[in-house]
């Protein structure tokens, strides 16, 4: 029989700390631009780029964590048969952790031993293991590291299932996972369902992401022939399977940094992506046709692809990632008309095929020897019987809400039903009055009342709203007069920057600070300046904001960063003297105080830095090594009295090889 049930999961874990309550903007640009080869078909290229840019409010960023982690117990769902047992943390963006194959007792996933949050995700904090749901943005998703919806759902024949399910709170759309295993399953299903509410198009994104244990002589295996990945020219380019950089990347062993693949596979191919080892067993992925892509991501085997690995871990671990996505790449949404669904169900398990043939030097041997392998364990066509049996089940209310998520689910059908709007969120997900809480409380009062309650300038402002909806609500108020104050006339601000409207979010903010002087108007005003260029502007508003208050660690880091960028290093040096001592010790303020010790010859200072163990270095960053570069060169340069020139900074890469705790360069050895 299949079992759905609560149970705890225990693991030493870090503290995430509290969110920090500077907003982070988006840019004016809504696009990214990727460097291309020009080998990339045009039809490929479509959508690279299209709403991709970076975008984080109404959410506040998770940048608070550390690394010391002690034992801690999460509130785990299990849903188990006789074949599989699946763990869930609902508290962690619903992370499927582990996988469990129960007749071989083999993890089909990576499941790491710990949580440990590092600065990958679009707010922040991320961990590395299992399987992990990303949509909305391009990136790892808002609530990765934050509690989603969990509930227990009649699935097929009365069997429980388990359903995952939020609000989106950046593009205001409701998504669900339904993850049925049937009694007899060997496999895992889950119905992914997303839904446009809106008259309008969303620019819609999904990637499904699986870490599975990295070894020798395992290999990936898409049924394509060529990708998207990083090619000769060092860009985006089209590369024919299994090679890339003149090595066979299908075994991840051999991919000396950091490398993705995006699989090109033809629309009338079954989309599948597998990793097995070398007897032919291992976890494979399937998925209906509105799934299209799929990766494979791996660090390489440099030592700082190898550092990142025990960086989110613990030594001694290492994994890769297969991800399936709505896209072809991870470089684009795609558009989602108003009053849409989108759905699909993709199918996790173990599979088994000739060794000999997978691990063919002939490419099309190994695919087509998997391909035909799944067919015959999981037919295509049964997992789209499946998929309109699933759909039918989509539409069930759920038996028992499990694990509540946030309450801005509950808080939008509330403002729908004041506002006489039609609700086109599906009643299958109960966003009840009872998730309701303390972050929603102002909105709920501006709802109820047409009034924004107004609070202390020392105090948290509380969370964001960027829904045009609420903004118009907001500015109402304020304009009757029922809600003029600071505090109304900040949010206000953040809502109108978040549109693009530049000089109405000054205007706000400069009201805000005649009604109350405050830290977060002051912080804000400095962001206007700066995106116009006028950095003494910023500057002083920062200097202003910071002593205004509060005193919190990112508004410190915020303005000793303008003062480095401004060569002010005298007046950084007493800033930083001055702070309390655990902002003082906060690791951002010690990097920026390092690059102002550089510039004025402390080595010693800069050289104390580096036994420090780091958390929140962002993937892609090298600022540690740059700095331990920079101070053998700047120091050899003083004590021999040469130039910082090419010849000194090759001598030193040699012979100052910097410690490998340090080392996060994901591409070092094309630098």
């Amino acid at each position: 029989m299949t079992e759905l049930r609560g149970e705890a999961y225990e693991m030493p874990a870090a503290e995430l700390g509290p969110e920090n309550p500077l907003p982070v903007f988006r840019g004016p640009e809504e696009d990214s631009s990727f460097h291309l080869d020009a080998s990339v078909p045009d039809a490929d290229r479509r959508y690279m780029g299209w709403r991709t840019a970076f975008r984080v409010l109404p959410h506040r960023m998770q940048d608070n964590y550390g690394r010391t982690r002690t034992p801690r117990k999460f509130n785990g769902v299990v849903l188990e048969n006789d074949w599989l047992c699946a763990t869930f943390l609902p508290e962690l963006g619903g992370r499927l952790v582990s996988l469990l194959h129960k007749p071989q007792a083999r993890e089909l996933l990576e499941r790491n031993p710990v949580f440990q949050p590092a600065n990958l995700a679009l707010r922040g904090a991320w961990f590395s293991g299992g399987i992990e749901w990303n949509t909305s943005q391009v990136g790892h998703y808002y609530l990765t590291c934050s509690p989603v919806f969990a509930a227990r759902v009649r699935g097929l024949e009365g069997a429980p299932a388990l359903r995952l399910y939020e609000w989106d709170r950046v593009k205001c759309f409701p998504w669900q996972i339904d993850f049925h295993l049937p009694p007899d399953s060997p496999f895992l299903f889950a119905r992914v369902r997303l839904v446009n509410p809106h008259d309008h198009e969303l620019p819609m994104y999904w990637w499904t992401n699986a870490a599975l244990l990295e070894k020798a002589g395992s290999r990936v295996v898409f049924p394509a022939d060529t990708a998207l990945g990083f090619c000769e020219s060092r860009k985006i380019g089209l590369v024919q399977l299994p090679t890339v950089l003149g090595a066979d990347a299908s075994y991840t062993t051999n991919v000396a940094f950091a490398q993705e693949m995006f699989s090109r596979i033809a629309d009338e191919q079954r989309r599948w992506v597998a990793h097995l080892d070398a007897a032919g067993q291992g976890f494979f992925e399937t998925s209906t046709d509105r799934l299209r892509g799929r990766k494979m991501f791996c660090w390489g085997m440099n030592a700082g692809g190898r550092r990142w690995q025990e960086y989110l871990s613990v030594p001694g671990r290492a994994y890769i990632e297969l991800q399936a996505g709505l896209a072809r790449t991870q470089l684009e949404c795609l558009p989602m008309p108003g009053r849409t669904e989108w759905s699909w169900t993709e199918t996790f398990g173990l599979l088994e095929a000739d060794p000999a043939k997978v691990h063919s030097p002939v490419w099309r041997e190994a695919r087509q020897a998997v391909d035909t392998a799944l067919e015959r364990l999981l037919p295509r066509a049964t997992v789209e019987t499946l998929d309109a049996q699933f759909a039918e089940v989509a539409e069930r209310a759920p038996d028992e809400v499990l694990w509540h998520g946030s309450g801005w689910g509950a808080l939008e059908r509330h403002r729908l039903a004041c506002a006489n709007e039609p609700d086109r969120i599906p009643t299958a997900l109960t966003f009840d009055v009872a998730s309701l809480g303390p972050d929603q409380d102002a909105w709920l009062a501006l709802l109820d009342t047409g009034r924004f309650p107004e609070g202390d300038p020392a105090a948290d402002p509380g969370q964001m709203m960027v829904q045009p909806e609420w903004r118009d609500l907001l500015e109402a108020a304020v304009a009757s007069g029922t809600s003029d104050h600071w505090l109304a006339w900040l949010h206000l601000g953040i809502m109108r920057l978040e549109a693009l409207d530049a000089e109405g979010a000054k205007a706000a903010w400069e009201q805000s600070l005649a009604r109350r002087p405050s830290g977060w108007a002051l912080r804000n005003l400095a962001v206007v300046h700066t995106r116009a260029g006028d950095k003494q502007a910023a500057r002083q508003c920062l200097a202003q904001a910071w002593g205004c208050g509060p005193p919190i660690a990112p508004l410190a880091i915020e303005y000793a960063r303008t003062l480095v960028e401004a060569g002010d290093y005298e007046t950084l040096a007493g800033f930083v003297r001055g702070l309390p001592e655990a902002i003082r010790q906060h690791e951002r303020i010690r990097i920026i105080a390092a690059r102002a010790a550089l510039q004025t010859g402390r080595f010693a200072e800069v050289e104390g830095m580096f036994d420090h163990e780091f958390a929140t270095i962002r993937e892609g960053e090298v600022t540690l090594t740059d700095l331990w570069f920079a101070m053998h060169e700047r120091r050899i340069a003083a004590q021999e009295d040469v130039p910082v020139d090419d010849a000194l900074r090759d001598r030193v890469r040699r012979e100052f090889p910097p410690p490998a705790h340090i080392d996060f360069r994901m591409i070092a050895d094309i630098d």
